[in-house]
């Protein structure tokens, strides 16, 4: 009963296993665990005079162990680029139709070469209705969307949802959030993660 698209990028295939390992409320930061330095290293200390013992004598030049090489510098490549990504639009609900329109763009500073959106619902959709090209099911009450490459500064990419409720309650609760960003990090995730409620009185409520 599940549809799933051909013409879907690899990215929206990854994100889609994303959304199903993380919860359903909004997604929980992980604290990254501080490398401790390691203890300096202390010089041995007569405990009669409390000076330091005399070092070893150094190796003959002939004799010395040949001096490690410098690590070369990381290259920009090894650094994870750093975007951000944005959502804006309207959400608009009556009867049992729910209409989504967005906007998604990137205000950089680097580029995003793929990226995914999620939409969850607080209601379960009618399972027999035609998804966009660019989107595939993320069960009962979610839908998933490809935005695609993403230039910094770069015009918005829009995504049109015309969707069908399998029942007909009085509101609906629209979630938005980005599952995928090219692997670039977002610094500020306050502009891509959205929660929107919605009466069934057919007005647009922006996001």
């Amino acid at each position: 009963m599940l549809m799933l698209s051909r013409r879907l990028l690899m990215p929206l295939s990854v994100a889609v296993a994303v959304a199903a390992a993380t919860a359903v409320p909004a997604a929980t930061a992980v604290p990254v665990p501080t490398p401790v330095a390691g203890s300096a290293v202390v010089a041995d200390i007569d405990p009669v005079t409390f000076a330091a013992e005399p070092a070893a004598p150094a190796a003959p030049a002939a004799l010395a162990e040949p001096a490690a090489s410098a690590a070369p510098p990381a290259s920009a490549a090894s650094v994870a680029s750093e975007a951000d990504v944005v959502h804006r639009g309207h959400v608009a609900f009556w009867s049992d139709q729910l209409e989504i329109r967005l906007r998604t763009a990137n205000r950089g500073p680097a580029d995003v070469s793929a990226s995914t959106v999620r939409l969850r619902f607080s209601e379960p959709l009618a399972v027999r209705q035609q998804l966009p090209a660019d989107c595939l099911w993320g069960g009962r009450a979610a839908v998933l969307c490809e935005t695609g490459a993403l230039a910094k500064d770069g015009p918005a990419r829009r995504t049109a949802l015309d969707l069908r409720l399998a029942g007909r309650p009085a509101e609906v609760v629209v979630r938005v959030d980005t599952v995928w960003s090219g692997g670039a990090r977002d610094a500020d995730s306050g502009n891509d993660t959205h929660t929107v409620l919605a009466p069934s009185t057919g007005d647009p409520y922006a996001f």
